[in-house]
């Protein structure tokens, strides 16, 4: 079973319908189940459609049937059945109904040979124009038959679809078809005008004419709740504050009602496993301070947040199942639009508030490559989760009660930024103007618990993964290079004793880079190194210091309040720098991966540099201002 992108059409606009189009088209699959939405059957129609004149056995799933009568629609499905010439099951996603007879039709699909129902008749002018360029096809390529029903084919190329033009033009009859197809093309658009826009107008025709006659209008109530909440909720004055207020509160829960099981962790791994190990008889000192001091100290510091990821993801998944993100996006699209950016942007910003590797590659879903490369650019500015280790420990450390609202102010700091990168990439190095974006809301749901649990267990066994794999060797690393300099191995002496671990690689690193690149900003050696580690993955800044200072996460926090290393506002100058330069390793490879190498070397750049000039403004407009 393969997941594809969630789309509206196959057209070659975005990257995530190319991908959709292109597994169709080359892995053949034996089924595709299209998801159709009863509470919006005129957009999610044009998509089955579109699969139907692909020549794809289709079987549609006719979702949300429970909230469609509730809004007063009743569909006969049956009927649907017989005008587009494929399986239609009723389900009920979020309760299992249907589900099993779903099941049925996908199995009776893959036996039973599908037979080919046109459903789009464009009219005897394109109809004709779509017969000559057949004929073309199987008398010049006839192999792209075999792999392409020559009808799709011609459409799109009547169409002028960018990527069928292509792969057809490299074929030894390629030149011939194009000609052909332009021909026709140029005497349509004398005829009926744009062929592209006039062959989609004949679609939603179709679309619309099967609408009106398997929907069954039945009394409604007159204001719905999911109205009713939103026009408070999307309010123009009321809307932003009130998801401001949203977002504080879900920190809240996070830390709060993860306070207790954070405790009992690090009492379980950073007292009693380190405890335990120490107390080993046998062990060689460097084996026993390796795993106490490197690996349970540097993972263990990491392992803490656990409960605090896991609520805020269990917090956010909540959101997101009630359909209330769905209008935090809604809200900031308007705003998006005054800095020139796509109403698009708004998705992988807010997927990146989980991971920023995600939130790259939702970039994919907009059209305009301009935009599409900005919006890659500027999505890794969104303080992902990794960041929130870093946030937790220096600001508990330093800024005390502030901590909480310093935490939300570098939340939307990163949203700020990226608004303002953005303006200044599409006034240089992508100009254009924003495109609009239709957003499909979703009614407002009781969350399912079932969607709940998958969703926050899901993100919260990635920072697991990560734990395991990313942060252990970069904690060995750290490690390693604690209780070893240029004069050879310094034993874990090192890491209890202050002047010998300046002697180490790490001690000698951290204090380079505190009295040259981080001079002006006050931040100790320690704070300094710990940046330079943290660049693999962010959550490697608290194990790093962890293994430096020698504690758990607890002791962490006390010991860098008790060192001085921080003032407020050089505190939360570093937390400032962790939100900006780069994410982590893994980000700058997607980047590569979407953009290409110069653009991910173009985003390492950036990122570092703005996050300097930010955390410098930091310090010098509040010491100006009297903030210590």
């Amino acid at each position: 079973v393969v997941d594809l992108p969630g789309i509206y059409s196959l057209t070659a606009y975005s990257v995530d319908e190319l991908i959709a189009r292109n597994f169709i088209v080359e892995e053949k699959p034996d089924v595709v189940v299209c998801i159709v939405s009863a509470i919006n059957l005129e957009r999610s129609l044009y998509l089955a459609l579109s699969l139907l004149e692909l020549g794809v056995n289709v079987i549609i799933d006719l979702n949300m049937v429970d909230l469609a009568e509730k809004e007063g629609c009743r569909i006969d499905y049956k009927k649907l059945e017989s005008l587009i010439g494929v399986p239609v099951v009723p389900t009920v996603a979020t309760t299992g109904q249907g589900i099993s007879r779903l099941k049925e039709a996908i199995v009776k699909a893959i036996h039973e040979k599908k037979v080919q129902v046109r459903i789009v008749d464009y009219g005897r002018i394109v109809e004709e124009a779509i017969s000559k360029i057949e004929e073309v096809i199987k008398d010049l390529a006839p192999e792209l038959a075999e792999k392409y029903p020559a009808r799709w084919i011609a459409l799109k190329l009547l169409e002028g679809d960018s990527d069928i033009v292509g792969k057809v033009s490299k074929l030894p009859a390629g030149k011939e078809i194009i000609d052909k197809a332009n021909q026709l093309r140029e005497i349509l658009g004398k005829k009926v005008g744009d062929p592209e826009s006039y062959i989609v107008k004949q679609r939603y025709e179709r679309v619309l004419e099967i609408v009106k006659a398997v929907v069954e209008k039945v009394a409604a109530l007159k204001v719905s709740m999911t109205d009713l909440l939103d026009s408070i909720l999307t309010h123009k004055i009321v809307g932003i504050p009130f998801a401001l207020s949203v977002i504080y509160l879900l920190f809240r829960f996070a830390f709060e009602v993860s306070a207790p099981l954070a405790d009992l962790v690090d009492v379980a791994i950073n007292s009693y496993l380190h405890d335990l190990v120490l107390g080993i008889h046998g062990l060689p000192d460097w084996l026993s301070s390796f795993l106490a001091d490197g690996i349970i100290a540097g993972v263990g510091a990491v392992l803490v947040f656990l409960p605090v990821i896991a609520f805020f993801f269990l917090g956010f998944a909540i959101l997101e199942d009630v359909g209330y993100m769905a209008r935090v996006a809604f809200l900031v699209d308007k705003v998006f639009h005054k800095f020139n950016l796509p109403g698009k942007a708004v998705i992988p910003l807010i997927i990146g508030f989980g991971c920023n590797v995600p939130g790259v590659m939702a970039a994919r879903a907009i059209e305009d490559e301009n935009e599409r490369k900005t919006t890659a650019l500027i999505a890794p500015l969104a303080s992902c989760n990794a960041r929130l280790p870093v946030y937790l420990v220096i600001g508990g450390a330093v800024l005390g009660a502030s901590a909480g609202f310093a935490v939300l102010s570098l939340y939307v700091l990163g949203i700020i930024l990226a608004l303002i990168v953005g303006l200044l990439l599409r006034k240089t190095l992508f100009k254009g103007v924003s495109s609009g974006f239709i957003m499909e809301l979703p009614p407002y749901m009781m969350p399912r618990l079932s969607n709940v649990a998958i969703k926050t267990w899901e993100r919260t066994k990635r920072f697991l993964f990560k734990a395991g794999t990313v942060i252990f060797l970069a904690t060995v690393m750290v490690w390693l290079l604690s209780v070893t300099g240029p004069g050879g191995y310094l034993g874990p002496e090192a890491l209890e004793d202050p002047q010998l671990i300046r002697e180490s690689w790490v001690g000698i690193l951290g204090q380079s880079l505190a009295s040259t690149v981080f001079s002006l900003m006050g931040w100790d050696w320690r704070a300094a190194v710990a940046l330079f580690f943290g660049f693999i993955a962010k959550e490697i800044v608290v194990s790093s210091m962890a293994i430096l200072y020698g504690v758990g996460e607890e002791k962490l926090m006390d010991v860098i309040a008790e060192s001085q290393a921080f003032t407020p506002l050089t505190a939360y100058a570093y937390m400032a720098f962790v939100l900006i330069y780069v994410p982590c390793l893994a980000t700058l490879a997607m980047v590569r991966n979407e953009l290409g190498l110069k653009y991910a070397i173009l985003a390492l750049i950036y990122e570092v540099l703005l996050a300097y000039f930010v955390s410098l403004s930091i310090i010098g407009v509040g010491s100006v201002l009297g903030f210590k």
